[in-house]
């Protein structure tokens, strides 16, 4: 690489690390290029990416970005896991290693913490991010459900106070509107 390349590869780094969900690093020492692409091709579906880099160059992106606390995962022929969604790597990773034994989780980033191989593992483990915010979204819709439910249940006698002055300017509405009507 010349030092073009490498200031490329820096900033390419430097990106991945600052934007990507979560960013694990593995050692692939014993992976043949059939498996590799296979890796690649997982990690495609699930929308992640793997990448074979150079750990000094990985080094500088890390001290640029103040994430300084995961240089010392990149060791040894290193290649890293990263995408958008910070539980997709993860995922495929984890499933990845349990059917060969040559990949090896060293640990990885999420934001500016880095994690070992049980955070993880532990992140791997959590639903994807959508159905998180499904979840999410259901505990915040929830409470103003149950309250439409509670006030249109038949015989509330509280609902119907409380519909009444609606109902009557519907009705003034609706008379109005036949007013109107039977002028024209």
């Amino acid at each position: 690489m010349d030092r073009a390349e490498k200031r490329e590869m820096v900033s390419f780094l430097d990106e991945v690390f600052a934007t990507a969900g979560s960013v694990v690093v593995t050692q692939y020492s014993g992976l043949t290029v059939a498996q590799m692409t296979d890796l690649r091709r997982q990690m495609k579906d699930a929308g992640a990416q793997f990448r074979v880099i150079k750990n000094r160059l990985a080094k500088i992106a890390l001290e640029n970005g103040d994430r300084g606390v995961a240089s010392e995962l990149f060791k040894g022929p290193v290649g890293i896991a990263y995408g958008p969604d910070p539980v997709a790597a993860p995922k495929v990773l984890t499933e990845y290693v349990k059917r060969n034994e040559k990949l090896i989780i060293i640990g990885g980033l999420l934001g500016r913490a880095a994690m070992d191989q049980q955070g993880v593992e532990a992140l791997a483990k959590m639903p994807p991010i959508d159905e998180l915010r499904s979840k999410l979204l259901g505990c915040l819709l929830q409470p103003g459900t149950s309250l439409a439910r509670v006030l249109n249940a038949p015989g509330n006698k509280l609902a119907s106070q409380l519909n009444a002055p609606a109902q009557n300017l519907i009705g003034v509405f609706a008379a109005y509107r036949a007013k109107l009507e039977a002028a024209a």
